[in-house]
């Protein structure tokens, strides 16, 4: 597994995978064989990921069977040991092929939210946990979808949270930002239902929260509404694909963008 080299190198990385693309341990050791080639190519790297897929389904399932009211700040604290189980492993894949890495919950990496439990929102980053790994070259492998609130409970941050926990450490960092997922990037609909879809190249920050604000689902828009306040270059592409087909862009405005109709 490769994934294009579309971007600067000198500048850090941080690739995010979703629950499709760590779903299994075969899928997971392809995973850490990309993040190791970049990793051995001196470049600073950081991987959020996504819990397994089906594993949140499963934790909410088992919740279910608790009770019919079941409480937010412990639904939060059973849903983000999800991602944290993904983390590891990634980690340990990471370890096993040579490359020094370690895995975080989201409060181990500085990730504070607000106190909403379920939907809550990242109010600061604090980057001194990663910059010491990436000093000593280590990986640091991040649990998305989480954080911890001032009084010091575990919080999720709702649909999407893995994209936006991914693009705040990005934007904290100043960072590139690569959302890696099961499809080969943005199109003008959904391929499985448009016949005539038409993959994007690239398309704006104003364009991409369109789309997802209309039910486009490759980026959820609070990640991308943090990119473009931060001026993080996003990038969406397949995660296990053979071959180096690029994906799509999204970046600020520029004048061939805005003479482009779309909707």
């Amino acid at each position: 597994m490769q994934h294009a080299n579309h971007t600067d190198s000198t500048r850090g990385v941080v690739y995010k995978y979703g629950g499709t693309s760590v779903a299994t341990p075969e899928k997971i050791k392809a995973v850490a064989k990309c993040v190791a080639d970049v990793a051995k190519s001196g470049r600073r790297i950081v991987v959020v990921a996504s819990a397994m897929g089906g594993a949140t389904d499963a934790l909410i399932a088992l919740a279910q069977k608790m009770g019919d009211v079941l409480s937010p700040r412990e639904m939060d604290a059973l849903l983000s040991t999800g991602e944290q189980q993904t983390v590891s492993l990634i980690a340990m894949a990471l370890n096993a092929l040579g490359v020094p890495a370690m895995s975080m919950t989201g409060w181990q990496c500085g990730v504070y939210t607000n106190g909403n439990h379920t939907r809550a929102r990242i109010t600061d980053v604090d980057t001194a946990a990663m910059q010491a790994c990436l000093k000593k070259g280590v990986v640091p492998v991040v649990a998305g979808f989480q954080g911890i609130d001032p009084h010091g409970d575990i919080t999720t941050l709702g649909r999407g949270g893995s994209d936006t926990t991914a693009v705040a450490l990005a934007a904290a960092l100043g960072f590139d930002c690569d959302i890696y997922t099961d499809v080969d990037g943005v199109y003008t609909a959904d391929p499985r239902k448009v016949k005539g879809a038409r993959k994007l190249s690239a398309l704006s920050y104003d364009e991409m929260i369109a789309m997802s604000a209309a039910g486009a689902k490759v980026l959820e828009k609070r990640s991308v509404e943090i990119a473009k306040k931060h001026g993080v270059r996003l990038f969406v592409g397949k995660a296990l694909c053979e071959d180096r087909a690029e994906g799509t862009y999204v970046v600020p405005d520029t004048p061939r963008q805005e003479a482009r109709a779309l909707s």
